[in-house]
């Protein structure tokens, strides 16, 4: 069964910048498409980037611009580079297949204060 850990999170101003981080073990995370989510508090989880097996990556509006997701196929990690952070980018990032058809890690908190 595949497992994802997501690293990299912790608290940070608004304006700063984050690396998140995906191991992904079970599952060659280059045969399949990837994303990064978040959920805030009281909201539903949303999908933020998705990297595909090809040269396909997708942004949500939200992010567009500032965001930028990565993988590296010999560390089978994948990566979610996160500059001009808003406060509203407060959430618990997760990784996933494209489709979240895999068992969801325990996430990664990101804090943005004001």
């Amino acid at each position: 069964q595949a497992q994802l850990v997501e690293s990299g999170g912790g608290l940070v101003q608004a304006g700063g910048s984050l690396r998140l981080s995906c191991a992904a073990a079970g599952i060659a995370v280059s045969s399949v498409a990837m994303a990064w989510y978040r959920q805030a508090p009281g909201k539903q989880r949303e999908k933020v980037a998705t990297i595909g097996n090809n040269a396909y990556i997708a942004y949500a509006d939200s992010v567009k611009g500032r965001f930028t997701i990565s993988r590296d196929n010999a560390k089978n990690t994948v990566y979610l580079q996160m500059n001009s952070l808003k406060p509203e980018d407060t959430a618990i990032y997760y990784c996933n297949s494209a489709f979240g058809s895999l068992a969801w890690g325990q996430g990664t908190q990101v804090t943005v204060s004001s």
